[in-house]
């Protein structure tokens, strides 16, 4: 389930950027859906663990991937960590919604995400509770 702390907490790893450098695998980058992300919020295809094809950047690193595509990439792999969501725009939502109804991960934001049907039902992380999305956003931030 889709646990959301509105706001940051003292758990939340926010420094996305720097986390993904010194903790991403190789192996992580052979994994299709990983692929199908990159591809889907990045526009670019990951040719090797080192080589990914970017139409406006031409061949990249996986570290010059975006921000919020590496925040996708650390639910999915460490989904035992509360990633800082507001590093993800909204057309990462999809995919968070998606780890949330496949596994448990929490995350935490400090906008107002849209993500389509936000009546949702996931976890208030400050009090434990299922509740709707909406109500979590709305009444905290």
């Amino acid at each position: 389930m889709l646990t959301v702390h509105a706001g940051i907490s003292d758990d939340t790893i926010d420094y996305i950027d720097s986390y993904f450098k010194n903790n991403y695998e190789d192996e992580w980058l052979d994994d299709e859906l990983v692929k199908e992300m990159v591809l889907d919020i990045d526009n670019s295809v990951i040719e090797s663990p080192h080589k990914i094809s970017s139409p406006v950047l031409g061949d990249i690193t996986p570290l010059d991937l975006s921000t919020g595509v590496k925040a996708l990439i650390l639910m999915y792999k460490e989904p035992e960590n509360e990633f800082w969501a507001t590093a993800c725009g909204d057309n990462c939502a999809k995919w968070i919604k998606k780890f949330g109804n496949e596994m448990d991960i929490t995350i935490s934001l400090e906008h107002f995400m849209d993500f389509g049907d936000n009546s949702f039902l996931c976890k208030d992380a400050d009090t434990d509770e299922i509740v709707e999305y909406f109500s979590i956003v709305m009444d905290k931030l």
